[in-house]
């Protein structure tokens, strides 16, 4: 049973970790791509890419209420229930792009506002806008990437995730430089490329999901099904709070990076380089995590809530080797780390200073990712993004403040905040979630079913 639980993690999520990997790959391919093409780029990059971040791990996070619901009904056979999720958590997350659409809009006429270095605001602007129109194509992939891997296929959200990352690159090196009879676009071109890649993943996905037989009962529910208030209200309860939680978890680093614009442009890049290095264990992380989360959907939905704590454990366990690997091998490759992405040698300089809060924060985001993920599984997410607004806002933002300004210890001090607001919100989650499973471990005063 031990290894039966191992090897059903690693068997959903690996396919889950390539595709977060491939965002990784993307994002770094984005940042030496821009980087190698000018420092006022990759500054500009960094600060719409940050606050883009927010935008895109709010919408991916509210889209994670399906995750349960749908992990739910898979797990009882109820598959035409799981087709009618899908459509009702559609509906409800083209609405939500709308909305962001909105907002992001109002914060694009008051750029001028956040107090970024005056030479990027001519980059930022046009930039900014090709992104801003990516927002629904995101929450469309997004939808069917959550009910694909709530259903175990984490592979086809992978296999698209990677081709449309390979195109990305692609046009990047096109459009950016001006290849193949193309004009020279710099930092715009980079914003195309990104644009009609989430297009492409997006529409790909939906095709998969209407023709592949496997999916013919989910998509006969799907069909049958007009989407409903009720139901969307039920996604809504279960997807808002994972949204704000994860908001609030960006937010706390892309407020952080307005902060760091106010130290210059050497600052803000060498800031985008370590948060472009930080997302590879975060998204490993997240990975393993959310099969954590599908599989914990999955085992309630059939009431086998012991089988559900072993994969919470085992979950947990490969994080943290996850975080010690990540960690050893930043510290080994500190000194080279600039030079991959930026021709400065300010920035090589600069990014080698924020190894040691890097690693500090490494096992913090591993426990707040398992255990966040364990709490969506389990549904009981009503009370996390309380316990992210304390950690974030309350001890992470502060602390950048007090640490980079008050302290003077510039980038390292904002740096040396992560690693609280991180660790003190996976300490949080962690003693939810065995309150959570303590109280539904026998529900009813009824005894479990025991997992085949």
């Amino acid at each position: 049973m031990k290894w039966k639980t191992y090897r059903d993690l690693f068997k959903l999520g690996l396919p889950i970790m390539v595709g977060q990997l491939g965002i990784i790959f993307l994002s770094f391919a984005d940042t030496m791509m821009i980087g190698h093409y000018g420092t006022m780029e990759l500054g500009a990059a960094g600060f719409v890419n940050n606050i883009f971040n927010l935008v895109i791990i709010f919408s991916t996070g509210f889209s994670y209420g399906l995750t349960p619901v749908v992990g739910g009904n898979f797990g009882r056979g109820d598959l035409h229930g799981a087709g009618r999720d899908l459509k009702n958590s559609m509906v409800l997350n083209i609405i939500l792009s709308f909305v962001l659409i909105g907002i992001m809009y109002i914060f694009y006429l008051n750029i001028h506002l956040m107090g970024q270095p005056q030479e990027l605001l001519h980059l930022i602007r046009p930039y900014y806008a090709v992104l801003l129109i990516s927002i629904p194509f995101i929450l469309i992939f997004s939808t069917f990437k959550q009910f694909l891997e709530g259903v175990t296929d984490s592979v086809t959200p992978m296999v698209f995730l990677l081709a449309g990352n390979c195109i990305n690159v692609f046009l990047n090196w096109v459009l950016i430089y001006g290849n193949v009879g193309f004009p020279e676009m710099g930092l715009i071109g980079a914003g195309i490329a990104t644009l009609v890649s989430r297009v492409l993943m997006a529409v790909a996905l939906i095709v998969v999901f209407m023709t592949k037989k496997y999916y013919a009962p989910f998509k006969e529910g799907f069909n049958s099904s007009a989407a409903d208030i009720p139901s969307m209200r039920t996604l809504f309860k279960t997807g808002m709070p994972v949204g704000l939680q994860m908001g609030m978890e960006t937010a706390s680093f892309n407020l952080s990076t307005i902060m760091v614009g106010w130290l210059g442009t050497v600052a803000l890049a060498s800031h985008q380089v370590m948060l472009t290095v930080g997302q590879l264990g975060y998204m490993l992380y997240y990975g393993m995590a959310a099969a954590v989360a599908v599989l914990a959907s999955n085992c309630c939905g059939r009431g086998e809530y012991h089988q559900m704590q072993r994969y919470v454990n085992a979950g947990f366990k490969i994080i943290m080797v996850m975080a010690l690997g990540a960690s050893l091998t930043l510290v080994l490759l500190k000194d080279y780390i600039g030079g991959f992405f930026s021709d400065s040698q300010e920035v090589g300089v600069m990014v080698a200073s924020l190894v040691l809060p890097f690693v500090l924060y490494q096992f913090g985001d591993g426990l707040q990712c398992n255990y966040s993920n364990a709490l969506r599984g389990i549904n009981d997410v009503k009370r996390v993004p309380i316990y992210a607004f304390i950690a974030y806002f309350v001890i992470s933002l502060p602390s950048a403040y007090i640490f980079g300004f008050v302290c003077g210890w510039g980038l390292a001090g904002i740096w040396f905040s992560f690693p609280l607001g991180l660790t003190s919100a996976g300490i949080m989650f962690y003693l939810r979630y065995r309150k959570g499973w303590s109280r539904i471990t026998l529900p009813n005063g009824l005894p479990e079913r025991q997992a085949e």
